[in-house]
């Protein structure tokens, strides 16, 4: 239990479970035709404005073509990155049982292999949710972002490594999966490590292939001018994935867990954690298309198989219930997102602040004399 949970009983955390996956089987239910009409139109978007990017990077020697070039090229693997990429391979479009959209299939525009964000990201980090120790992706596992975490003088300079991190953010995604602390310490398996890094040096060559040499190639007398393009579209959209993830999972009061809570676990308790470890973004329809609707966190955190363009419709139910039963409902705008991140991390690189007590447990009721 946590302070902001302590007041919740079983039957509390049974009758979360039963409202939210009442809602659940609701939107299941009713997805369709305009669910579908949704994603083939935002992959046309994507692919329009990537063919459109590279073909005016073609005369990307002219500042205008190099400049609007860019920002298309841009926009396209953010789309293709967030709306797309991150979802389906969550299995959030699967019903359709297009193969072509399919969370088996699809191998997404950055140097990350499917398979393994697969695995660290769906497996492990949506099953163990900001549990220290468990859930990789709390700081990354490089950054000290809750007291709870030990200090250590490392973490000193996690200001900088934010920065370089949120620039190569495709590169530090594509290690996730290795889990460099047991390679460090010498506890992984040895073979499985090298077929993973083995992937990760094949999906790098392609990604830098496509984007480094062939399509500079193809702009002739334009190299060099169309290889920055490529280089200053992929920074871009590493720097914005980077935010709006942070922005979900380390803002303000979001919490960490210790392994112990996993103990029994029950599904309410489970959901509960979602709640009040997750941070939405407030904005409007095209903030929310551009993170690939994890602005709405807290939802997809509850539902990360429930297609991305229902969020915005239950978060209002999902606010509710967080208003009757107690619970925080972490939200902002970017802006204030962003402050309220950065603030943690160069905060926690220094020492201290101790950490928070646990609630204490209520004392037992005194036997009723007979």
């Amino acid at each position: 239990m946590t302070a902001t949970t302590a007041h919740l009983t079983a039957d509390d955390h049974a009758a979360i479970a039963r409202e939210l996956d009442a809602l659940r089987a609701e939107i299941t239910a009713d997805l369709g035709d305009r669910d579908a009409a949704y994603i083939h139109r935002v992959i046309r978007t994507q692919r329009a404005l990537e063919i459109g990017g590279r073909a005016l990077l073609l005369a990307s020697s002219l500042p205008p073509a190099w400049v609007a070039g860019t920002a298309a090229l841009t926009l396209a693997k953010i789309l293709e990155n967030m709306e797309i990429g991150h979802n389906v391979m969550h299995g959030q479009w699967d019903w359709m049982r297009d193969p072509k959209i399919h969370s088996m299939t699809w191998e997404w525009d950055n140097v990350s292999p499917a398979e393994q964000w697969k695995h660290s990201h769906n497996v492990v980090h949506h099953t163990f949710t900001n549990i220290l120790g468990r859930d990789k992706d709390v700081g990354y596992g490089i950054l000290r972002v809750a007291p709870e975490q030990p200090w250590h003088p490392m973490y000193l300079a996690q200001p900088l490594v934010n920065v370089l991190l949120a620039m190569f953010f495709e590169y530090g995604v594509a290690v996730h999966d290795l889990e460099i602390d047991k390679v460090l310490t010498g506890t992984d398996d040895p073979e499985q490590t090298r077929a993973k890094l083995a992937a990760i040096k094949r999906k790098i060559r392609r990604q830098w292939t496509k984007d480094y040499l062939a399509f500079p190639l193809l702009s002739g007398p334009q190299f060099l001018s169309t290889l920055a393009a490529n280089f200053t579209a992929n920074a871009v959209r590493n720097v914005w994935a980077h935010m709006v993830i942070f922005c979900g999972h380390f803002p303000g009061d979001v919490e960490v867990f210790t392994e112990d809570r996993l103990d029994g676990e029950t599904k309410g308790e489970w959901y509960v954690r979602q709640l009040v470890g997750s941070a939405n973004i407030s904005g409007g329809r095209l903030l929310h298309l551009m993170t690939g609707n994890l602005s709405h966190q807290i939802e997809h955190h509850l539902f990360p198989d429930l297609p991305s363009n229902r969020y915005a419709e239950i978060a209002p139910r999902v606010r509710d219930l967080c208003a009757r039963y107690g619970l925080p409902y972490h939200t902002g705008p970017l802006p204030r997102q962003v402050a309220s991140t950065w603030k943690k991390i160069v905060r926690y690189a220094f020492p201290g602040p101790r950490r928070p007590r646990r609630p204490e447990p209520a004392p037992a009721a005194a036997p009723v004399a007979a």
